[in-house]
């Protein structure tokens, strides 16, 4: 049996999103259905859109979603029908080179759904992040689904399928933010302002907000920054200076990911201090430091995946955090919208004028 269900999809490069009947397979072993519940509309799904991930349209878009399973095919022991469910496109295999060295959070074998979801004319779905949950019913690996608790608003804790958990990750596991430490965050979207709160949940002290947008910065006040930069109107190197005793920050996120922030970011940290690129650069970008500069300031220069995320062991320890009142991830959920609304909410993500709208089925 196959579901017929309406889900967005982009059919080729910068064409609008639109609703159509995507075609849903019985899950095949180690594969689950998942009925979506919630999903964001992340920064990601815009780059598919825009042709800046793959060419492989077209995309059936979204990834960052809460759902409950509908049905598991053989052999799967990770869920059950019924199990509520943030999904993750971290489904570690747990045979590759990272996983055999004891690190999951850096798995290169990642478990997609081996079957495809197709338009009704047969035509194969590339599902964003091998997810895809703009749509009423899913595909994907079972090692996708993170069982949690039935408690917590699915719309903000769904935001840890993605965006939200690649900046308090970046600040958490790639950073390794300590108690009393020093962070600067360069731009103060989704995933800077969630990088901000992951600084104030590892115990920064000083938590440094730089962007061009006032807004935005008094937004990362409200998330725990304890001090704005407006890069337009000052030179954001030199004020993170000013603010940290001269010296720079320990650590400095760089979640733009543009040569120019980067720079910005390794001149702005502390010598021995971290940098960490979570902001996600194109491919035509090119970065020129000197070298001498790289060895004399020592430290570490850190790129983080997903925040460096294990979904089995960060989603459930955020949640709690969460439940505790430690970490608002309420905040991050803007307007809740429906499936023909994610072309609108794509513009004003472009705008800056939301954190997350988010898909509610």
């Amino acid at each position: 049996m196959a579901y017929r269900v309406q889900g967005v999809v982009v059919r080729e490069k910068d064409a609008p999103a639109t609703i159509e009947t995507i075609v849903v397979p019985d899950p095949g072993p180690g594969e689950a259905v998942v009925d979506i519940i919630t999903s964001g509309v992340c920064h990601t799904d815009l780059h598919y859109k825009q042709g800046g991930i793959t060419d492989e349209f077209p995309f059936l878009l979204g990834h960052e979603a809460t759902g409950r399973v509908a049905a598991v095919g053989e052999g799967v022991t990770e869920v059950a029908v019924g199990d509520r469910v943030i999904l993750n496109w971290r489904a570690v295999c747990g045979q590759c080179r990272a996983c055999a060295k004891g690190q999951p959070q850096y798995c290169f074998a990642t478990h997609n759904a081996t079957q495809k979801m197709t338009l009704e004319d047969g035509t194969e779905l590339s599902a964003a992040l091998g997810i895809g949950a703009f749509v009423e019913k899913t595909l994907v690996a079972a090692g996708q689904c993170t069982k949690i608790d039935e408690e917590s608003d699915a719309a903000a804790v769904g935001l840890l399928g993605c965006g939200v958990m690649a900046g308090i990750g970046a600040a958490i596991n790639t950073g390794e933010v300590r108690r009393g430490e020093s962070v600067a965050v360069i731009g103060c979207g989704g995933v800077g302002t969630a990088a901000i709160a992951g600084a104030q949940l590892a115990g920064a002290t000083t938590i440094i907000a730089v962007d061009i947008d006032d807004a935005k910065l008094e937004q990362a006040k409200r998330f725990g920054a304890t001090h704005a930069v407006n890069s337009r109107s000052e030179d954001a190197v030199e004020a993170i200076r000013a603010l940290t005793g001269g010296f720079g920050a320990d650590v400095v996120i760089d979640a733009v990911g543009r040569p120019e922030t980067y720079r910005q970011a390794f001149y702005a940290r502390d010598l021995a201090g971290r940098v960490v690129l979570v902001g996600v650069p194109t491919p035509e970008m090119q970065l020129e430091l000197p070298l001498l500069d790289v060895f004399g300031r020592g430290g570490s220069l850190k790129s983080s995946w997903y925040g460096d995320c294990l979904p089995s062991r960060d989603f459930s320890m955020l949640i709690d955090q969460y439940k505790l009142g430690r970490l608002d991830l309420d905040g991050f959920v803007t307007e809740r919208i429906g499936l023909g609304d994610v072309e609108a909410a794509f513009d004003r993500m472009s705008e800056g004028t939301v954190l997350r709208s988010v898909v509610e089925l």
